[in-house]
């Protein structure tokens, strides 16, 4: 793998263990969605999705998830947040 793409948690691995932990994840993008103030992506990897949740504050990383599409291979950092049923 690239120096450029490091991980330290793979997408189908993560559990509620993990929640508050920052993360380092690599993957394609299996959806995008924007809804106004959130854009939402699907990330894959070998192992399951996850999902991730980009809002306005984040500034640079909202304005570079705003060109993503379908496909593209990414890398992101961030918080584990459990997910609301």
């Amino acid at each position: 793998m690239s120096e450029k793409f490091k991980r330290d948690h793979h997408c189908g691995t993560l559990s509620k263990a993990d929640t508050g932990k920052e993360v380092a994840l690599c993957g394609w993008v299996s959806k995008r969605r924007d809804h106004g103030g959130l854009i939402f992506i699907d990330l894959r990897d070998r192992s399951g999705i996850c999902q991730i949740v980009i809002d306005p504050d984040a500034g640079e990383s909202f304005k570079n998830a705003e060109h993503i599409r379908s496909e593209y291979v990414i890398q992101v950092f961030g918080k584990v947040r459990e997910r609301s049923a």
